[in-house]
């Protein structure tokens, strides 16, 4: 099969810029956007062995856990090189969010952990969403992720960029416009609001939706000691960070202070 059609940006920057399968495990809030996403996706999740359609699931790195819970994954994702590394965890194929090559109903869960950061047009998000829906069990769970509007206020203020013209520069357009064009660092990209994302859940037809913050109101401050210290920060202060995001968890004004959200839904009927 072709390689999808993607953002250029976004082909060049998960094939030569950056190693996707270390994102959750390099660094502190790496991890904790890991622990925080199986803890949340685990009260959601019917027993195993159901089928589990991981779309835009990246080298595996939450395949790998979800088969080591007993489910039946398969791995979907444009970026070929992702592709042949997720296939050492579960059955994987080149695949395009918005046009799956699945069979209606098939999947008990369909989770999107990834392919919303990547579109900035709402018609191509809503898509996306839409085919999760159709490919979807009645009842059965659609997970998505989106990147929160304010995380990279808080994340180059923790990293001290922010006083800088260019940074300061590059923030401000993306709380303005949500969008980031991917000429430096990340690649294209959309940021979400909170209610923002669950609309879109709703709009694609899904029910009962919630959304979660995903690592909580203190991950920028890993960030910063371990920029500061060149080391993982102490345990002590990891394990703050994820009692703080969970304790944020019955307070929606604080959905806005986190780096990621976690929006579910179910599937009609």
């Amino acid at each position: 099969m072709a390689s999808p059609e993607l953002a250029p940006e976004v082909t060049t920057f998960y094939t030569q810029v950056f190693d996707e399968g270390t994102r959750l495990t390099a660094s502190a809030d790496g991890r904790l956007e890991l622990v925080r996403t199986q803890e949340l996706l685990r009260r959601f999740l019917p027993g195993a062995p159901a089928r589990v359609l991981d779309v835009g699931g990246g080298t595996g790195v939450h395949a790998r856990w979800l088969v080591g819970d007993g489910y039946d994954v398969v791995l979907v994702d444009p970026v070929a090189r992702h592709v042949e590394q997720a296939r050492a965890v579960c059955a994987a194929r080149l695949g395009d969010a918005r046009r799956l090559d699945c069979d209606d109903a098939s999947y008990d869960v369909v989770t999107l952990l990834g392919p919303l950061y990547h579109l900035p047009d709402r018609g191509e998000r809503l898509q996306a969403l839409r085919e999760a829906v159709r490919v979807g069990r009645p009842g059965g769970l659609v997970a998505a992720a989106g990147i929160n509007r304010y995380a990279s206020l808080f994340e180059h203020t923790a990293l001290a960029h922010l006083h800088t013209e260019r940074l300061r520069t590059s923030v401000a357009g993306i709380l303005d416009t949500a969008t980031y064009d991917g000429r430096r660092g990340f690649t294209v990209s959309y940021f979400h609001r909170a209610e923002e994302l669950a609309e879109e859940l709703r709009a694609a037809g899904l029910r009962d939706v919630e959304v979660f913050g995903v690592e909580g109101p203190a991950w920028s401050q890993l960030k910063a000691v371990e920029q500061a210290t060149g080391a993982p920060p102490p345990d002590a202060l990891f394990e703050s960070a994820l009692t703080a995001a969970r304790l944020a968890e019955p307070h929606p004004e604080l959905l806005a202070a986190g780096s990621h959200l976690l929006a579910v839904g179910r599937v009609g009927g």
